[in-house]
């Protein structure tokens, strides 16, 4: 008897995945809302290497996945892969919760960057693996798993952002990595519902190599990857060279493969999507100042009173899933209308509306403060500014949401549509290495927003720390938010959201010569 196929018309694997994956993008989103805001507070690290390491993490999460996805499709298959990167996210998330050590931080760190990179890929192929070729609940299946996804990430900023920063750290982590306990119980409770289709490819997993099983080597290869990252994790810039590196040697392939191992038509098409995923680089590096510094604006230099509430800046993080969730059923509509009227954009211009979109947000954002003129008061010589209307602040993960709808879905799909078969799993790891890619270079431009002038400003404030006047004490505690800060923020958000709007003018450019490569292609 089939176990799997009478909960509300789809198999009841998908459920366990639907659930499984809820609680991991809980536990992630869940303390990713409250990371800049621990490295600058209670590690005391500076603004500026706080953003680098917080793009180092995030580069390394997206990185992480290529190696676990080959390892499962090698050996491990995506129900151990699942179970053993849920089992470091736990631990990884239960020494977060520990604010004794230092080198405990990092260490969960590498723990969860390693177990994303088990978990992330391999669940979502498992829940493809559940319907048959030709099945046609499958995209009615991934559009619940996706949800699943963003109920999680929604709920985790709301939750975890208000205990991290109303009660204390210890109560945001651990709450994340509660959240990633029910998962794994979850997930191992009803792996009996996956009906096999979840399991090691071959038999190899059994082999043996100097004693040890390959399934065991695969699991020593997971410890090697913690301590790997562990290490990475300290040296940011190692991350930087290495992403570099990887990057040329990626680019160096595709062009090679394109123009020496392609049919013209394959050729065609493998450049066209490459030139995509570049593009793709940029948006990313500019949307995932989400976690940085619009966390930080957000926390510094924004009115977040409503009702009378001041309300905790990383809570503002669950914007982009609740706009998600409830614009994302619009967009699937309103692409199939075009389509119908023959005026569906092309994947191109989708692009170039992702980048339109994604610079706008920031303008939008940079008019809004630039309307708040700066107060007369002055603090130690310092004039301050007014905090923006948390009005803007709706508004730029509205704008941003719009954009990664038009530009992140279309993505993944244009690379298994444009490659050659025989290497889209080589270009999905190109379009993660990208995504990587853009998440470190976001650190980057996070660093951007804070200027010289404003680093010596809190060199001032930091002669106050072991000042014997109470009053000089309170403000190096309570620094106030300056015009100094606010003009980081506000040039450095100009620069990124003319910038991007440029390279979408130049993508609408390029549009239909790519259009034309893609020999029909949709």
């Amino acid at each position: 008897m089939n176990t799997t196929s009478d909960f509300l018309g789809h198999p009841k694997g998908l459920f366990v995945c639907f659930t499984t994956e809820m609680w991991e993008r809980f536990s992630y989103y869940g303390m990713r809302a409250l990371l800049i805001f621990y490295l600058t507070d209670h590690w005391d690290f500076t603004r500026d290497n706080a953003y680098v390491l917080y793009g180092a993490y995030t580069s390394l999460v997206y990185m992480m996945p290529v190696i676990g996805g080959m390892l499962a499709d090698r050996f491990l298959g995506s129900r151990k892969s699942v179970t053993y990167g849920a089992i470091l996210l736990v631990l990884g998330h239960g020494l977060m919760a520990y604010e004794e050590s230092e080198q405990l931080f990092y260490l969960a760190l590498a723990l969860i960057i390693s177990g994303v990179g088990f978990l992330k890929p391999n669940i979502s192929t498992m829940v493809g693996a559940l319907y048959p070729e030709g099945d046609k609940r499958r995209d009615s299946g991934f559009t619940i798993f996706y949800m699943g996804i963003n109920i999680g990430a929604a709920s985790a900023s709301l939750l975890c952002g208000y205990l991290g920063k109303e009660f204390g750290w210890a109560y945001g982590f651990g709450a994340a990595g509660i959240g990633m306990v029910f998962g794994l119980i979850v997930f191992l409770w009803g792996q009996k519902f996956l009906d096999g289709h979840a399991e090691p490819p071959s038999d190899d997993y059994k082999k043996e190599y100097l004693g040890i099983s390959y399934e065991y080597w695969c699991y020593i290869s997971g410890l090697l990857m913690v301590a790997i990252c562990w290490v990475l994790i300290q040296y940011q810039n190692v991350v930087g060279g290495s992403l570099a590196a990887l990057g040329s040697i990626a680019i160096i392939f595709w062009i090679y493969y394109s123009l020496r191992k392609c049919d013209p038509i394959e050729r065609d098409r493998l450049l066209s999507v490459g030139v995509l995923v570049l593009f793709s680089l940029v948006f990313w590096a500019l949307f995932e100042q989400a976690g940085s510094s619009l966390n930080i604006l957000t926390d510094r230099g924004v009115n977040t009173s409503i009702g009378g509430w001041e309300v905790p800046a990383p809570m503002f993080q669950s914007l982009n899933a609740i706009f998600i969730f409830t614009l994302a059923p619009f967009f699937a509509y309103l692409w199939i209308a075009l389509s119908k009227r023959n005026i569906e954009p092309s994947i191109p211009v989708k692009f170039a509306f992702g980048l339109f979109f994604v610079g706008l947000g920031f303008l939008l954002l940079v008019a809004g403060m630039s309307g708040d003129s700066s107060s007369n008061l002055t603090s130690e010589g310092v004039e301050v500014a007014l905090k923006t209307s948390v009005l803007w602040i709706f508004v730029i993960y509205l704008v941003h949401t719009i954009g990664e709808l038009c530009l992140s879905p279309v993505g993944l799909s244009s690379v298994t549509k444009l490659a050659p078969q025989r290497i889209v799993g080589i270009m999905m790891g190109m379009w993660f290495l990208a995504s990587a890619a853009g998440n470190f270079v976001a650190g980057l431009v996070a660093k951007a927003t804070s200027t010289e002038e404003y680093r010596a400003l809190v060199e001032k404030f930091d002669e106050y720390k072991d000042s014997e006047n109470p009053a000089e004490v309170a403000l190096y505690e309570n620094m106030p938010y300056t015009t100094i800060e606010k003009t980081g923020f506000i040039d450095a958000y100009t620069t990124v959201g003319w910038g991007a709007i440029g390279f979408a003018a130049l993508l609408l450019l390029l549009s239909p010569l790519l259009v034309k490569m893609m020999h029909g292609t949709k």
